[in-house]
């Protein structure tokens, strides 16, 4: 989700201990000249300093993100390093000790034969289609208008790897079978994010997915996963794992995104794919003299965070039911959780406000009561629609349904407020 809401061209009042001025607030008269105007990008890095003051110092939140932390709160993590690897063994020197060790517990995870750690999954992921082009002599990708390369990599597989992106559909949903068979180009891949993060986190069927690799395998194209978060797909798929990955020809995943690590992806696939992987990742200057802290991060990920998403994915259910349930209590005149039921333990809230307004109230629920129901950045996709994500993870099992209609009274009526005086100030 964007900082798009953060954009706004007005800026928030000061912080103080009692209420403060919200984002659209006429300035307090008084002597002295007029303050400066401030940047769009000042008025964003404020708001989002203000986000993650107000996370850090909420006493209840539905998940505690990494963005959100201390360096000395994400240091202490490797402080349980010594559970996942022998400390006493010798630092990772460009991809050996502790890098290969990881790179061996993905595969075995996702039963490929071999896997290759990447600094990041942009990287991992061009590397992968491009080796694919070379060997289906075709460089054209077959992909989802809203698939991460083709919203947030500035054009990456065109202007760095060589690659053709061809959309299937921009519709906010998976790409369907017959979308694959019916495309009007030859493509030599065909690159399924799963689950589809722009759209809602949305996930196909395990049938849905099944028909869509076997209508690539009708046009001659390999299946590539972009499984940055995977790991928390099984639940919906109804399948483990290795059988997931199974269907693809390679497949990436990422150790920050849901394993709470601190960067890093890894590559898997057939043995010789992944070697050839490893020396387009040494040209793209992926290949980092040491990368243990990550290597740490992301194993102990493997560890503690991989068996626990289960039980997000059917606590983030509970919690979307009790947010519809309680906009409806509060009188709301509209909303929208997507999907309804969620896929994975992230999914949207649709509210039919200014999205200032909507991150204001937000803000100042947090501040004010202790209780942070939403973390994350507030999109306006267009005007008068606030779009947020929420993810649930462990803090949010704390959570029953009553409290979650609880927070959202507390926010409505924030919201409520917020909005009244935005309008006020808009009459003049």
């Amino acid at each position: 989700m964007s900082d798009t809401a953060d954009q706004h061209p007005r800026a928030y009042g000061q912080e103080s201990s009692g209420p403060v001025p919200g984002p659209d607030s006429e300035p307090v008269p008084g002597p002295g000249p007029e303050p400066e105007p401030v940047s769009e990008d000042e008025r964003r890095r404020r708001r989002r300093e203000r986000r993650r003051r107000a996370a850090r110092g909420a006493r209840r939140v539905l998940a505690r993100s990494s963005p959100q932390s201390t360096i000395r709160q994400r240091l202490a993590l490797l402080d349980a390093a010594g559970e996942v690897y022998d400390l006493d063994e010798s630092v990772d020197a460009y991809g050996d000790g502790v890098v290969a060790a990881l790179e061996a517990e993905v595969a075995r995870l996702l039963g490929k034969e071999a896997a290759a750690f990447f600094p990041t999954g942009t990287m991992a992921q061009q590397v992968a289609l491009r080796c694919w082009a070379g060997r289906t002599g075709n460089p054209t990708v077959a992909l989802h208008g809203k698939a991460h390369p083709e919203v947030h990599e500035r054009a990456a597989f065109s202007q760095v790897s060589g690659l053709r992106p061809v959309r299937l559909t921009d519709e906010p949903r998976q790409p369907t079978a017959e979308e694959v068979r019916d495309c009007e180009e030859p493509f030599g891949a065909l690159m399924l994010e799963l689950p589809l993060r722009d759209a809602g986190h949305l996930l196909p069927s395990w049938q849905e997915l099944t028909e869509l690799v076997e209508a690539a395998r009708e046009r001659d194209a390999v299946v590539h996963f972009d499984g940055a978060r995977l790991w928390e797909s099984a639940v919906h798929l109804g399948r483990p794992l290795d059988e997931i990955a199974g269907l693809a020809d390679s497949v990436y995943v990422s150790f920050y995104k849901s394993l709470d690590g601190f960067g890093g992806a890894a590559l898997a696939g057939p043995g010789t794919l992944v070697e050839e992987a490893r020396t387009w990742r040494h040209r793209y200057g992926g290949l980092v003299f040491q990368q243990f802290p990550t290597a740490l991060a992301a194993l102990l990920g493997l560890e503690r965070e991989l068996p626990r998403l289960p039980s997000y994915v059917r606590h983030a259910r509970v919690v979307a039911a009790a947010l519809a349930e309680g906009f409806v209590a509060a009188g709301l005149p509209w909303s929208r959780v997507h999907p309804e039921v969620p896929h994975t333990n992230e999914f949207q809230v649709w509210l039919p406000y200014d999205a200032d307004v909507v991150a204001e109230a937000a803000i100042r629920t947090a501040e004010e009561t202790g209780t942070l129901l939403f973390a994350h950045a507030w999109d306006a996709p267009v005007p008068g629609l606030a779009v947020t994500e929420v993810d649930v993870r462990a803090a949010g099992l704390e959570w029953s349904a009553g409290d979650v209609r609880t927070a959202v009274a507390d926010f409505v009526a924030r919201l409520g407020r917020e909005d009244g005086a935005a309008r006020e100030r808009a009459d003049g």
